[in-house]
């Protein structure tokens, strides 16, 4: 990899990482309502790549099925989910989305796994597990949202790779589109306060939403998509694994996450687990960036 394109993955690894930690701060310090919060960050992205939309990817309906799933599905459950859990402990469970969209591409394409690949899935899954349940016998909620997130995001990339190539803009504009609607209706009938308390968090709300829409979707998605297309997925994979390290830091150092030996111990397992997935040639496909930002 050139020094270049590799700086610039650095940029969009410490980018989603930064996300995460900032969408906590969003929905679960500055409280405003994560469906609302979620749609008018498609609002904007949908603004910006608006002239990239036509003409339709086709199936049209698996464009919208695919769009509502990486977009309102995997944000709106990522979002709700940042209520409660740590960015951290989120950045790990997120790790999931790798052996989910394998094991996906197995059941929905008919793909083959080798056996260390099978061995990577287990340490990951294993991981996540270790960070969801809680001493007691009882499951985190805000983490299991986070999993139904990655879940949402790994069948939206199976279902995209069906289609073949799309050019990233106009993905993105098609995942604005498609999620707008359902997350703004949503927002509308399910939450309260939208207003009242985005007026509260100020500039900052505004500068964080700007953020969230330009700079990760817009900007580190689309160099993202860029890097696919000029390396291999077994070379970007083990590398993106900043993002969650990335998290993790900035986790403990701007929201206080507590980092006990069964964290560390689920996030190693499950690290461990990714890198052995990805290191290991395949045709699967690669976790698509929105499950990571």
């Amino acid at each position: 990899m050139r020094f270049r394109d590799f700086l610039l993955l650095v940029f969009v690894c410490l980018t989603w990482g930064f996300s995460n930690v900032l969408s906590k701060v969003v929905v679960g310090t500055w409280h405003i309502p994560p469906l609302f919060f979620a749609a008018t960050r498609f609002a904007i992205v949908l603004a910006v790549t608006l002239p990239w939309l036509w003409p339709m990817p086709r199936p049209a309906w698996r464009i919208g099925l695919v769009g509502a799933l990486m977009g309102g599905g995997n944000f709106a459950l990522l979002f709700l989910g940042l209520q409660t859990a740590s960015p951290s402990s989120a950045a790990v469970v997120l790790q999931a989305g790798v052996p989910i969209t394998t094991l996906l591409s197995i059941l929905i394409l008919g793909e083959r796994i080798h056996w260390r690949r099978g061995l990577g899935i287990t340490l990951t899954l294993a991981g996540v597990v270790l960070v969801v349940w809680r001493p007691g016998f009882a499951v985190s909620a805000g983490l299991l949202l986070v999993l139904g997130a990655t879940f949402a995001g790994s069948l939206g990339a199976i279902l995209m790779k069906q289609m073949g190539h799309i050019a990233p803009l106009r993905f993105q504009a098609w995942v604005g589109l498609t999620a707008v609607v359902p997350l703004g209706l949503a927002s509308v009938l399910f939450e309260q306060g939208q207003w009242s308390t985005s007026v509260a968090a100020g500039w900052p709300f505004v500068a964080a939403l700007l953020f969230s829409a330009l700079i990760v979707s817009v900007c580190a998605h689309t160099l993202y998509y860029w890097l696919i297309a000029r390396y291999e997925a077994t070379l970007l994979a083990p590398l993106t694994l900043m993002t969650p390290l990335t998290t993790i830091g900035l986790g403990v150092l701007i929201t206080g996450d507590r980092l006990d030996l069964r964290m560390i111990a689920g996030a190693a397992l499950a690290l461990l687990g990714v890198l052995i997935v990805a290191v290991r040639p395949s045709r699967a496909p690669i976790v698509e960036a929105q499950e990571r930002g």
